[in-house]
């Protein structure tokens, strides 16, 4: 065999192996990241009352401890509108919360390891990985998408697209999160899906509001009550 023959085979088997073990790392970090986002597998089961910021915080971390996570600083990605408050001499405003601002800064991975984002800036750009096959549950579940049934992929926001309380005007967030009667929420779809190709009708975090505040309400327009829970660092 000539060298030349010789040096080439050398160079493909060592490509290979390159190949090789960098395909078994990536898989060797994947499954051991640890969890840092999940979508809920349930809402609290009082449509988008959820005890407010404090409750849906403590929501996630009760699924995540329950599905094993030893981690505990869980944050909802959650925002609220900003409002006026006018019990007193004088007209007051209650700032609001931005979901972006609650959530740590990163890197996030889903239950199966499959990274989310790398920051918050990533999260809110195209390059989020929030998608029908990676939004998962806690306990690594897929969460019923459009065309499945029931369909579930409104997920609770309050957020616009750069996850930051609306400033349409009225209630975007039932009541700070504590309504489940009048008001409405804005709703992201998971899967990226919606009735037709619009923007926010394939956002992941603020696609449209909600026919209400109530279980019954936020079912009728492809939802369940669920929200988006991000571990938000020590």
């Amino acid at each position: 065999m000539s060298i030349f023959k010789k040096t080439t085979i050398g160079k493909s088997i060592a490509a290979g192996m390159v190949v090789a073990v960098s395909a078994f790392g990536v898989s060797v970090s994947a499954q051991d990241a640890d969890m840092t986002f999940f979508i809920t597998s349930a809402g609290p089961g009082n449509g988008a009352d959820l005890g407010g910021l404090e409750g849906a915080d403590a929501h996630c971390n009760q699924l995540a401890a329950a599905a094993g996570s030893k981690l505990d600083n869980w944050k909802a990605y959650l925002s609220v509108n900003a409002g006026i408050d006018r019990s007193g001499d004088r007209p007051k405003v209650v700032p609001g919360v931005n979901a972006r601002d609650r959530i740590g800064a990163g890197p996030w991975h889903n239950a199966k390891g499959v990274l989310i984002a790398s920051n918050v800036d990533e999260l809110h750009s195209d390059a989020h990985a929030i998608n029908k096959a990676n939004g998962l549950d806690e306990s690594g579940n897929p969460i019923n998408a459009r065309g499945d049934k029931p369909n579930q992929h409104d997920i609770l926001t309050g957020s616009d697209p750069h996850g930051m309380y609306s400033t349409a005007g009225g209630d975007t967030s039932c009541s700070g999160w504590t309504s489940s009667d009048k008001g409405s929420a804005i709703v992201g779809h998971h899967d990226l899906a919606g009735l037709s190709e619009d923007r926010h009708m394939i956002s992941w975090n603020s696609a449209h509001g909600s026919a209400g505040c109530s279980q019954d309400a936020l079912t009728r327009t492809g939802g369940a009550g669920f929200f988006y829970c991000f571990y938000a660092g020590e």
